[in-house]
């Protein structure tokens, strides 16, 4: 079992999930953002007015990985889960594919 300490921030409001990391200038190497929802969808991505290179895990109930999504700084383009998710992690570019987490690598604690 491969394990990773992280310090998430828990954006579970619509105010926070909107800002979510925009207009940072950096990002500690194992800290991020965990995006808690309350529908179960398959929530979209952008980085508009988000400065550094991102990564999303688009994560199911069971803290399964769906799809690992590079993003590009302040881009427009949308980055979305292939399946209906309730759960986002975003972490500095590269950080889930460096650590060989994929489709269906579980990512523990996040689950309440």
């Amino acid at each position: 079992i491969h394990q990773e300490i992280i310090k998430a921030e828990v954006a579970s409001t619509p105010a926070s999930q909107q800002m979510g990391l925009m207009y940072r200038k950096e990002l500690p190497e194992n800290q991020g953002m965990l995006f808690v929802f309350n529908d179960k969808l398959s929530h979209c991505f952008w980085m508009k007015n988000t400065l550094i290179p991102l990564s999303a895990a688009f994560i199911d109930d069971a803290g399964a990985v769906v799809n690992v999504a590079d993003m590009t700084p302040q881009s427009t383009q949308t980055h979305c889960a292939e399946k209906p998710v309730r759960y986002v992690l975003e972490m500095n570019a590269g950080w889930f594919a460096k650590r060989g987490f994929g489709t269906g690598t579980r990512i523990g604690g996040l689950v309440r």
